[in-house]
């Protein structure tokens, strides 16, 4: 059902990756939930990291806004689903403002879920290497797509009260509004590696003072009252609420919330399968629609740490094993014997696994020497080379994931490789950017490099819950816990 959406909400932007973003974005969440707003926070693009600090700002899920992956129908459903009952929505963006999917024009890109969101964009620029051509460049990203709405400019590591004034000068020159000015300073310290900043869930304290750092910053230099005016522009937005429940009945072919079981029907009344989804620091990447489409299909999703967890969750049918970093937890991983050795008899109970990336190194025999889990034949290690970019990608095979020919668009982002050996049946065929095949299928467990968002295709979801419901009721595995 179509309804009007009136949360206040901003995009912010920048000219580049480097500019700024994540500071100024993270740095206003946090300001303006210490004033008491309920702020909800929003990513574009397929970004893990970010999110948990978005989330630490706001005591709210970070979600992500992916028009690729989930299509550009459901930007503003995603959007009204996580935003609902909130003062205000700020949207971090991805890159440049205009940057999206290689080749795919303006897919993906922040511009284009600024539009779909008709929202207000706030641009942060880097102006610490220039003084009258900030307006130059102000002006041509204003001016390069009219649909797009630039509110004004936070200028990023000025120098001096004189670089400001000059900055200024010239940007009321060109018509544009300075909201807000932040000048050099050491970095807050926001540590990254290799695949970016360290995730919230291995440096909590350290991570929440970095996060209040942040909104002291940006509450010292930035109009906060000028860009809640700014938010306040975003004219009402039409558009469905995204519903895990209706998406689910909707992947059915329209079946109602509650019919018998069907292979995607929505929460089947009887006992839930219990599907154990791994956290942790080593365990951080998900969507948060993961957990609420299994959740509405019928699960008790129940969360493990493998770092800490010596046993799986008391009648685990179903485990998800996302991404994260075990590469840099690979010792404390190995040395965990009893919960792989779990993991282990798990999947060769025929248990259905899910697992993407850092989930898929989990099960392999060994990652940079290390043990794992074993379930997979195949070796893992860490690689000079960063693969990375959006993928095409049809299932190959049957899998308590997905039913072959299922379509999903993913991202890959990883610094390993893995090594399979012979004989394996793959999880998916890449259609673009190039041809190739991926992952593994082997009796429950789907395994791959693929990072899907389930919001795009509910089916899996709810096909995996139906195989977790399975493996219980045969006895083979875990057993149900009572609910409706």
């Amino acid at each position: 059902m179509v309804t009007s959406v009136n949360v206040p909400r901003l995009v912010i932007a920048a000219p580049s990756s480097g500019s700024g973003k994540t500071t100024v974005a993270t740095g206003l969440m946090a300001a303006f939930a210490e004033r008491g707003l309920a702020v909800s926070p929003h990513k574009a693009g397929p970004d893990y990291i970010d999110p948990g600090y978005h989330a630490l700002a706001t005591g709210r899920p970070g979600r992500n806004l992916d028009a690729f992956m989930c299509g550009p129908e459901l930007v503003a459903p995603l959007f009204a689903h996580g935003s609902a009952g909130c003062d205000l929505a700020v949207v971090e963006g991805v890159m440049g403002l205009y940057d999206g999917a290689a080749g795919r024009g303006e897919l993906a890109s922040t511009a284009q879920v600024a539009k779909l969101l008709r929202a207000p964009v706030v641009l942060v620029v880097d102006a610490s290497s220039q003084s009258r051509s900030v307006a130059a460049l102000v002006h041509g990203f204003a001016s390069f797509d009219p649909q797009v709405r630039l509110g004004g400019v936070i200028l990023n590591k000025v120098g001096s009260d004189r670089h400001e004034v000059m900055l200024r000068e010239a940007l009321e020159e060109a018509g544009t509004p300075v909201l807000g000015v932040l000048r050099r300073a050491p970095q807050v310290a926001t540590p990254s590696r290799h695949l970016g900043l360290v995730p919230v869930a291995e440096r909590r304290a350290d991570a929440l003072a970095s996060v209040a750092a942040l909104a002291g910053q940006v509450r010292a230099g930035c109009d906060l009252e000028a860009l809640l005016a700014l938010a306040r522009t975003a004219p009402p937005l039409d558009c469905a609420v995204w519903s895990p429940r209706e998406a689910l009945a909707e992947a059915a072919g329209g079946v109602p919330a509650g019919s018998p079981v069907s292979p995607v029907s929505p929460g089947p009344a009887g006992p839930r399968p219990v599907v154990a989804v791994a956290g942790g620091p080593a365990f951080t990447f998900s969507y948060a629609e993961h957990a609420e489409l299994l959740t509405a299909a019928g699960a008790e999703v129940v969360a493990f740490d493998p770092l800490r967890d010596e046993a799986l969750p008391e009648g685990t049918s179903g485990l998800v094993i996302g991404g994260g970093f075990p590469e840099v937890y690979a010792p404390e991983l190995s040395a965990n014997e009893p919960l792989r050795a779990a993991v282990a008899a798990f999947a060769e109970a025929g248990g259905p696994v899910a697992a993407e990336c850092a989930g898929l190194l989990y099960l392999a025999g060994s990652l940079d020497g290390k043990p794992m889990c074993g379930v997979l034949d195949a070796d893992a290690r860490m690689s000079e080379r960063l693969t990375l970019g959006y993928r095409e990608a049809v299932a190959v095979a049957d899998s308590s994931l997905a039913a072959n020919g299922t379509r999903l668009r993913g991202h890959e982002f990883h610094r390993t490789v893995i090594e399979p050996g012979a004989g394996t049946t793959p999880a998916w065929g890449f259609t673009h950017p190039e041809r190739r095949v991926e992952g593994f299928v082997r009796g429950g467990v789907h395994a791959s490099y693929l990072h899907t968002h389930w919001a795009a295709q509910p089916s899996v979801a709810a096909r995996f819950t139906a195989a977790a419901r399975a493996a219980a009721g045969s006895g083979a595995v875990g057993g149900d816990r009572d609910g409706g």
